[in-house]
């Protein structure tokens, strides 16, 4: 039986990865992506953007084809990483979809003085 870990207040039974500084994973391809994994991947997140299955409505934003969306690609990455170092060692992810103005906006949710929520949150804003 592996040797218990305990991180951060998480007890856990496999060990950490053993990583070299600068250590990268190896790469991965996936794909190609199909309309079906797009529409699979919408049904299972709840989003139903018309973005991402219908050919009218993207050729009208200016994209050939339905496009696939950012948070099925974080899951992809999300998979990649954790095949790489185990889920059970993750202790954060994140992730920011680039390509447009981004403000970061800090969150916070308190009862009096008590602090109960922290958070952040990237959202997209003109510029110019």
């Amino acid at each position: 039986m592996p040797a218990r870990h305990i991180t951060q207040g998480l007890d856990r039974t496999t060990r950490p990865v053993q990583a070299e500084v600068d250590a990268r994973p190896r790469p991965r391809t996936v794909g190609p992506i199909t309309q079906t994994d797009i529409v699979r991947f919408a049904g299972a997140g709840g989003d139903f953007n018309p973005l991402h299955h219908d050919l009218g409505f993207a050729a009208s934003a200016g994209f050939q084809r339905p496009i696939a969306m950012g948070q099925l690609t974080a899951g992809l990455l999300a998979g990649w990483l954790t095949d790489w170092c185990g889920v059970e060692n993750l202790l954060r992810f994140e992730v920011r979809f680039t390509g447009f103005g981004v403000a970061t906006v800090e969150l916070t949710a308190a009862r009096g003085k008590d602090l109960l929520v922290t958070g952040r949150a990237s959202v997209v804003v003109e510029t110019g």
